[in-house]
């Protein structure tokens, strides 16, 4: 045996003691109350740490690393500690730590306090934080415990007070929740911002806990209109999953509804919850429309509903197409043989279209190639293999519109 490899997976195996996955080391708090700081429930993790800490998403040189990040609910002033039970040491281990703290600071800005105290007398004025903008919707959810909890949606921009130091502490979550997620440019004016908040009690007093917030980017139209596409939206992690996305979003559309300038809204590399979330917020506007009455949507997809969509709701027309496969849906007796036929050719027709594409990209190959570099077995082994991808595509399509639906049925 070689001594030099042995001596070398002890190092290794030492060193790999110091490799911390900095999802579980990064420790999340939205704090009301002193008594949050202890309480291992308000902790909540990053999803993703790739951009800040590298694809593998590990900080090397610590063991029992824990980066504290903490924000008071509502004007989320910020408590940033690095904390660890042991780290290398150069001197001894020939090793350098990651310098972990800088990371961090990169993305938060300036002005954080590093001790608990400090945060703590800050916690005390929270009840001065109020919500930037103007109040543009307010709802209310009951809670498992019985009791109903209050939200409002403003929507703020750069001219209000203290809004642009808000912004940059807001948007750092966006770091650890969006997988692709990039700071703006807030000296553009034709940034938007919608902003949810909670009320709560605190000894008699109202506060405000933050909740949410969406971007929209108004871009101009050529002569006179604008299209705004929605950039950036996040519920925070203790609020996911109690309909604040949905709230947001229509809000969002009836605001910009009553603007004869606004042409429709979309939005900038969807993920694949907010097509979800943007499915069940489009259908919930259209499904009063008469353009979508269960006659018409039997007549097939029609010129008057992309217009009335549009024209009413701020809905474009591949989005109108969507909400009207998921309404006739609704409408279809899919136990039908007639009707479950006639609505499974009219999705496919939508779905074969890229095909089709394909299949005159191919005649043209076709009449530049000699026949024997292309044997019609290829097309044949072609038309078979989308058959199956058009089912296939179909299927996953009316699973997602019930899910659709099913949600709808319970609003």
């Amino acid at each position: 045996k070689n001594p030099f490899f042995s001596g070398l997976t002890a190092v290794e195996k030492k060193l790999a003691e110091y490799k911390c996955n900095t999802n579980e080391a990064i420790q999340l708090k939205l704090v009301r109350f002193p008594e949050d700081l202890e309480d291992e429930n308000t902790t909540f993790n990053p999803e993703f740490s790739h951009q800040v800490f590298g694809d593998d998403e590990v900080a090397f040189g610590y063991k029992g690393l824990k980066i504290l990040l903490y924000y008071i609910a509502g004007n989320l002033s910020t408590l940033f500690r690095v904390e660890y039970t042991s780290k290398v040491n150069e001197k001894f281990d020939c090793v350098e730590a990651d310098d972990v703290e800088s990371k961090i600071r990169e993305i938060i800005p300036p002005g954080f306090c590093t001790n608990t105290d400090d945060f703590v007398s800050l916690l005390e004025k929270e009840v001065n934080f109020k919500p930037f903008g103007m109040l543009l919707h307010t709802y209310s959810i009951h809670e498992e415990a019985g009791e109903d909890i209050t939200y409002q949606i403003y929507k703020a921009d750069m001219t209000c007070p203290g809004f642009r130091e808000y912004h940059k502490r807001l948007q750092t979550f966006l770091m650890w929740f969006i997988e692709t997620a990039s700071f703006i440019e807030v000296d553009d004016e034709r940034w938007n911002y919608f902003l949810v908040f909670e009320k709560y009690n605190k000894d008699g007093a109202t506060l405000f806990a933050t909740v949410g917030y969406m971007t929209v980017y108004n871009y101009y139209v050529y002569p006179d209109k604008t299209r705004p596409r929605v950039s950036q939206m996040l519920i925070l992690p203790p609020f996911q999953g109690e309909g604040h996305g949905a709230q947001l979003l229509e809000t969002v559309h009836r605001y910009y509804m009553s603007s004869p300038t606004v042409l429709d809204i979309t939005a900038e590399d969807p993920s694949e919850n907010y097509v979800k979330l943007r499915d069940f917020v489009h259908v919930k506007l259209c499904q009063d429309l008469l353009c979508f009455s269960p006659v018409k949507l039997m007549q097939g997809f029609s010129q008057e509903m992309v217009t009335e969509a549009q024209q009413k709701l701020k809905i474009n027309k591949q989005h109108t197409r969507r909400v009207y496969e998921i309404l006739r849906l609704r409408a279809t007796n899919m136990g039908d043989a007639e009707q479950s036929r006639s609505y499974r050719l009219d999705i496919k027709r939508r779905l074969i279209g890229p095909y089709k594409k394909k299949q005159r990209e191919l005649a043209k190959m076709r009449r530049c190639l000699r026949p024997e570099e292309m044997t019609n077995q290829l097309n044949q082994i072609d038309l078979n293999l989308q058959h199956e991808q058009l089912e296939e595509s179909f299927q996953q399509l009316v699973s997602d519109y019930r899910r659709v639906l099913e949600r709808l049925a319970q609003a």
